[in-house]
């Protein structure tokens, strides 16, 4: 009889293979066979408590009834499940969000966080400290803020619509404060690299316990490499390590060159939230928060005066005839962040109509006029503006300017950069080209 040189407990054991060469005994094989399949039972136990790989409720839609992520290198999975059950899009927007948050916070050494939707986010922030205006805008002058709470707080705040049913990421571990303010928000989850006891026992209360918490490792560094499929076809390309830091704004070929330490931290902010954004996209930033966003549009001008119109509602929610609106005490969140948004419109009509502002006002306001808008609008200055490539024409720089830009960082590049620096320079603008582009699919 031969056996292989490792013993027999051991041979079989991580790789679950038996090696054996020679006639054995029908007893020593059956007990073989039984010490085979232990390993195997035990190798899968150790898979399944290591996380390697993770089943999903559905993929994109429901109908996409099988859906999993796993890693390919049987390492373990950088993330743990805390609370609910995540979804493929739940995971998209955690993984993104996760990574612009620790990139801001390594850029700027302030907490960060981000609110996304569908893959890009709809805000993000650093941690400053909010004005009593920002912080009855965002519904939170009734709460405690500590530094990670107020950062979520101006991520949120940034464009409340889009941020309805978000999923939230904090570059720091989530206290009680900000699980209170995720708590009573419309959310479907939260990433984050730990949790204070008290945070999670709030967290695993919200939606009748379903709320989904993740758990990221902060230490977690990816391959070089990475890959997707598309209609069958395998992509693969090396990741996006491109660092977001001030060096990048080195060159300013307007006149205006100044570019205070405030402003090249916000348009730091911008950049970083560009890189995780699909593109075409654009961001404005004040005050190391964003204020509008303007993400998946085909033309850059679309994305400039998309993301310009939301840092315009951003605004204008702060306009003292709005803060003054006559609310019904009653009046859910939702719903008056959706009143505030038509009321600011063209369309405000539609909720001071008769039989239609009582559901939502004490007494019918009066409507804010174009020239009241006009008026705030002007009041507004100090902005930066970070776009995901070169600006192709200087009609950017003209909807910038509409929107209080004073600070612009561009990759460079066009035919037409001398057109931009020009308009830029009419309005005295600083503008930099990073020579970066953060295109992002």
């Amino acid at each position: 009889m031969t056996v292989n040189a490792d013993r027999l407990g051991e041979h079989t054991g991580q790789a679950g293979f038996c090696f054996f060469a020679g006639a054995l005994p029908e007893g020593f094989i059956r007990r073989n066979r039984f010490l085979c399949k232990r390993n195997q039972r035990r190798k899968a136990t150790r898979r399944k408590s290591q996380m390697n790989e993770l089943a999903l409720k559905y993929g994109c839609n429901p109908n996409q009834k099988i859906a999993k992520v796993y890693m390919k290198d049987g390492k373990d999975l950088p993330f743990t499940v805390l609370n609910g059950r995540p979804g493929f899009i739940n995971l998209l927007d955690a993984f993104n969000s996760w990574q612009l948050v620790k990139e801001l916070k390594e850029a700027t050494g302030l907490p960060a966080a981000a609110s996304f939707k569908h893959v890009s986010p709809a805000g993000a922030a650093v941690a400053t400290e909010l004005s009593d205006t920002l912080k009855k805008v965002y519904f939170v002058d009734d709460l405690e803020l500590t530094p990670i709470a107020s950062a979520y707080a101006a991520a949120r705040g940034a464009d409340r619509m889009s941020s309805y049913g978000d999923f939230a990421a904090l570059s720091d571990v989530c206290d009680k404060e900000t699980a209170l303010l995720l708590k009573r928000e419309v959310s479907d989850g939260v990433i984050a690299p730990g949790y204070t006891e008290e945070a999670l026992e709030i967290l695993k209360s919200k939606r009748k316990g379903t709320y989904l918490v993740m758990q990221i490792d902060p230490d977690y560094v990816p391959e070089e490499q990475e890959t997707k499929q598309v209609f069958g076809v395998c992509f693969e390309q090396t990741r996006n390590n491109a660092k977001i830091t001030t060096e990048l704004l080195a060159e300013r070929p307007t006149k205006n060159k100044e570019i205070p330490d405030a402003a090249a931290r916000d348009l730091m902010v911008a950049l970083i939230t560009l890189k995780y954004t699909q593109s075409n996209s654009v961001c404005y930033v004040k005050d190391g928060m964003t204020i509008g966003v303007g993400a998946g549009q085909q033309s850059r001008i679309h994305c400039t005066r998309l993301a310009g119109n939301k840092a315009d509602i951003w605004w204008q929610r702060q306009n003292p005839k709005v803060m003054a609106l006559p609310f019904k005490a009653d009046i859910r969140r939702p719903d008056r962040d959706n009143t505030i948004d038509v009321y600011i419109s063209d369309d405000y009509e539609d909720v001071l109509a008769e039989g239609t502002w009582q559901q939502f006002f004490t007494e019918k306001p009066e409507p804010l006029t174009k020239e009241e808008k006009k008026a705030w609008a002007a009041k507004l200055t100090g902005v930066a503006l970070g776009s995901d490539a070169f600006f192709p024409f200087g009609d950017n720089i003209e909807r910038a300017h509409r929107s209080g830009v004073q600070y612009v960082a561009e990759a460079g590049g066009s035919i037409r950069d001398d057109h931009v620096i020009e308009t830029a320079d009419k309005y005295n603008m600083a503008v930099s080209f990073t020579h970066l582009r953060l295109f992002h699919h």
